[in-house]
């Protein structure tokens, strides 16, 4: 039995987690925790987002894509997908490189909930302050 090869990529957003993997020759089925792309994820900006890397490169439609992601809300989910396929990318072809990183793909995006502070309403927001 003969094995396939793959190209994995981790990707991450918020506090989500995305485990990419990218089978060449394929005929650009996208699967997201074991449900087609258009059953998980409803928006289509969505979508848009994840295949980013893919029209950038040149390269849609040309691999099969396996994500198993966890944590977050779709929107992190999405963010993390698209890092994952980026690093993907450049295991595929290390040539990639310049147009990724010229979009800001292969950057993880550090921006993550502010925690709530403790005698405070929120992270920035106070309780009502009364003089008397």
């Amino acid at each position: 039995m003969a094995e396939t090869s793959y190209y994995y990529g981790t990707g991450r957003r918020k506090t989500a987690t995305a485990r990419v993997r990218l089978i060449p020759e394929g005929s650009g089925i996208a699967v997201v925790n074991r449900k087609q792309i258009d059953d998980y994820f409803d928006r289509d900006v969505m979508k848009t987002v994840i295949m980013q890397p893919f029209e950038l490169t040149e390269t849609a439609g040309k691999f099969d894509l396996y994500v198993n992601v966890r944590g977050g809300g779709k929107s992190g989910q999405a963010g993390a997908i698209r890092h994952g396929i980026a690093r993907a990318l450049l295991q595929v072809d290390p040539e990639l490189r310049s147009v990724l990183k010229k979009s800001g793909l292969l950057t993880r995006d550090a921006r993550m909930k502010e925690r709530r502070k403790y005698g405070q309403k929120g992270a920035r927001a106070r309780y009502q302050f009364s003089k008397r």
